[in-house]
Parts: structure tokens; sequence; C-alpha cells
């Protein structure tokens, strides 16, 4: 199947599962450095939906490891109906977040669709985090730190269960990339999973050409590609706009190839880009950084050779 040539902008404007505000301006960021003129710069269609509405965010601490567990529920499932609201009408659902926790209902919504049209899924998680961690080891009890782990089933059933009976997403059908800061505990549950990880250290031994060229190893036409893109995949050299910087990710050409090759194989279906808090940024800087990414993604090519 050809990747959809009508995409649907989904705003969720929250910092919810967050350890700082500011991600809830991410999805204005990222329209005032003109997401939309980009795409349809691609000869995409593009329907602005608009912002979900959702719970504010009451910043308290934890409870039992979660925080704001009632919000976050509350915002994934309308992003859940949102994603499948789009997926039906045969649409790319592209989420402008907000925080990574978004990615449960996000991923629900399109992990259902593919079991009911028994559809293949391949999820590639660009993130410099695993967000692996549960409410037993986590450090913060930030759910943007745990959306891989609830859709692997391991959290509260209100997350975990979102798109039907969990778990949502299998070891063998994800693949990390940039990851560097991961911790202790949350390894050893990466590890058990078996999750297949392309870490900065593969990517500095071999190349993000041959880690792409793994991460995308086995797909085909009846594959469903989704892209979990969070901001802080990249190195804060170029993308300071984040809550959660680590040094050392993606130069600005290695995620430039990265976003290449997976346009190069015209399967992708899905998008979340999340994380961009412009309460970090200089002058929106990686907010355009992002949307120039995002055009990469879709078709734009510095491939001039034939």
């Amino acid at each position: 199947m050809n990747a959809p040539n009508l995409v649907h902008l989904i705003g969720a404007p929250t910092d919810i599962g967050a350890g700082d505000r500011g991600a809830s301006m991410g999805p204005e960021a990222m329209r005032v450095a003109g997401i939309d003129r980009a795409l349809r710069g691609q000869g995409l269609t593009v329907h602005d939906t608009g912002n979900l509405v959702g719970p504010h965010n009451p910043w308290q601490p934890p409870v039992a490891g979660y925080r704001h567990l009632p919000e976050v529920i509350a915002w994934n499932t309308a992003v859940h109906r949102a994603v499948s609201e789009a997926l039906r009408a045969d649409a790319l659902p592209l989420l402008l977040g907000g925080d990574h926790c978004l990615a449960i209902g996000s991923l629900s919504a399109v992990a259902q669709h593919c079991r009911a049209k028994s559809r293949k899924l391949r999820v590639l998680w660009l993130d410099a985090h695993a967000d692996f961690n549960t409410h037993t080891v986590t450090p913060t009890g930030n759910i943007h730190g745990m959306p891989v782990a609830c859709l692997y089933g391991n959290g509260p059933q209100a997350l975990t269960a979102l798109g039907g009976p969990a778990p949502q997403l299998q070891a063998d059908c994800i693949r990390q990339i940039g990851i560097r800061s991961v911790d202790a505990e949350e390894k050893r549950l990466v590890h058990a999973a078996g999750l297949e990880v392309f870490d900065m250290r593969f990517i500095d031994e071999y190349g993000m050409r041959e880690a792409m060229n793994q991460a995308l190893a086995g797909l085909d036409a009846d594959t469903h590609l989704h892209v979990s893109f969070d901001v802080d995949f990249l190195d804060p050299d170029i993308a300071p706009g984040v809550g959660t910087t680590v040094r050392g990710g993606p130069t600005y050409r290695e995620a430039q190839l990265c976003m290449e090759m997976i346009a190069d194989t015209g399967l992708l279906a899905s998008l979340d880009v999340v994380e961009l808090n412009p309460a970090f940024d200089v002058r929106n800087r990686t907010a355009e950084v992002a949307v120039d990414l995002i055009e990469s993604l879709f078709g734009k090519s510095t491939l001039m050779r034939r």
C-alpha cells in the first residue's frame, strides 16, 4: 500500500506526563514554524484538525508511582479517538505534542487499526530515552518515561488496554534509535523484553546508514510504518528546545539521513512529533529544525545523483 496523501494534523497541547512545563506549547510552535506549508510543499493535502481538549496540568507529586495518572488517561483517550478517526478517513495522523506519554494513545490506535486490517506494524522510536520505566522503577513518576512499557502491557489497565486487550505492541515490531540515556533498572527491563535498540554507541561504530538499514529490514507493501519522533532524539546543539536534553545525539546530517531513508520506503503511515518545549528554545529554532526534518520524512531529499 502507498502512504496516504492526506495528512491530519492533531494538536495535543499538554505537558501532563513531563517533568517540566512547556511542551503544551509545542503544537503552536510547530504551526508557527510552518508545518502546514512544508507538508503542502511536498504535494500533500493537509487538514489541521485543531487542538484536542483535556484536563489542565495540576502539577502534583506522584501517587503510587504515577504522576497525574487520571489526566494522562484522559489525554491519551482523546488522542486515541482522534488518531483512530484519521486512520478511518484514510489519512495519515500527525500528532503534534505535547509530551511523549501521548504515544500511548497514538500507538494504541495504530495497533488497533493494524489488527483490524490484518497489516503488519513497524514502529521506529526516535528518542534519547528508552521510555521503558514502570511505576516500580521510575525515579520521577513522570509517565512520559513509560509509554513503551505501557504499550507492552506493563502499566495501569486504563492505558495498557486502550486499543484492546494488552499488550498493544510485540517486541518484534519496534526499533529504538538514538538511545543514550537509560536508567539502570529500566535497562534491565529493556533487555528482558528483548527490544531491538540502535543506541548512539551503535551509530558511532557503524553509522546511521547501517542502523537504518537494520531498523527498516523486512518491510514490505503490507507494513504500516509508524514513527514516534521525540525531538530530544537530536543533539541539543541543534535542538535545545526540549525539557530532557542529552548530549551526544545525532547531528543534523545524521538525522536527515535517518528521515530520508524512512521516506525512501514509501511506507510512512502515521507520525508523532513530541517533547518540543518552546520554553527552552531559542527563537523557535528547534521547531524549525523539526519541521525541516519532517519535510524529509515526506520526501524532501538532498539526493542529487540519479
